[in-house]
């Protein structure tokens, strides 16, 4: 059998700002899907369910919350979880709930960041989902200006907030490209060329800094070394042609870059704690990477 990812027609018109719905639920019944608005979601009593969004698959725990970008491809499956009483908060925002011009005020750029990298989604630290939590629960029982206000309150606070992680691309998880010219052209370079072989030296030189610096440099925005860096972009890439094609692993292994397969499968097994193949075997019908 084979399922695309469906294209969700959510209850959020137009003339709404956003739309928050709160239930309890015992499954996660709807499919695999995309939609143009963003999405804040918000689940308590999940510990082992399944979360994919984009390329990025992940069993939560407790509680997490994440912001989904438009058109991302995500949903949730109960996989692990036993809990019958699953809490959820979905909100759903029109993607210009704040336009450009409000954007660009200084006092709103970290909402418009926030907003930017959501394109991979963003989970939002154990501590941070806490804090907002009862806020979080008291916007179903508001309404007008202050349910307003407080929505974008909460928007400032996530933000502002630390310990966020990018989910969707391994290779672009926690890089901030607003602050860093060189780091977004490291990045443009090796999606551009990850499928090549891509030496220290001359990702030091396109930078224009020693390999030893650059070596620092991408520890510490990447939190991975330059190899590491790379074969996470590889990984991922890898990740979206065996759930969209049916290639051979050992082709895409070597359209990714890998100069064996062998090296593939270990490296594929420490990021995925499993092999490519059982990686495509778990996923085939339902989940496709648009």
């Amino acid at each position: 059998m084979s399922q695309n990812a469906h294209r969700e027609i959510t209850r959020l018109i137009p003339e709404d700002s956003f739309l928050v719905e709160e239930r309890v639920k015992d499954d996660f019944d709807f499919p695999i899907h995309f939609h143009p608005e963003y999405e804040l979601n918000f689940i308590y009593r999940g510990k082992g369910v399944r979360r994919i969004i984009g390329d990025s698959t992940e069993n939560i725990d407790d509680l997490e919350l994440v912001l989904i970008g438009p058109n991302i491809v995500h949903g949730w499956e109960l996989h692990q979880c036993t809990c019958k009483e699953i809490y959820e908060i979905t909100i759903h925002i029109h993607d210009d709930l704040l336009n450009e011009k409000t954007l660009s005020r200084r006092i709103f750029k970290p909402i418009k960041d926030m907003f930017n990298r959501s394109k991979h989604g963003i989970l939002f630290s154990k501590g941070t989902t806490i804090t907002l939590m009862p806020r979080l629960m008291t916007l179903t029982k508001i309404s007008g200006i202050p349910y307003y206000l407080e929505f974008i309150s909460i928007l400032d606070e996530l933000a502002n907030s630390e310990g966020q992680r990018m989910l969707s691309n391994s290779s672009v998880a926690q890089l901030d490209f607003h602050n860093s010219d060189k780091i977004k052209k490291v990045y443009e370079y090796i999606q551009e060329n990850f499928n090549k072989t891509i030496t220290l030296s001359e990702i030091s030189e396109l930078v224009n800094m020693s390999p030893v610096s650059f070596n620092r440099f991408i520890k510490k925005r990447t939190g991975k070394t330059f190899i590491s860096y790379i074969n996470s972009t590889r990984i991922s890439f890898a990740t979206r042609w065996l759930l969209e094609t049916d290639q051979s692993i050992g082709d895409i292994s070597f359209k990714c870059g890998f100069n064996n397969v062998a090296n593939f499968n270990r490296l594929f097994k420490k990021a995925k704690n499993c092999t490519p193949k059982e990686f495509r075997n778990e996923f085939v019908g339902t989940k496709r990477v648009l």
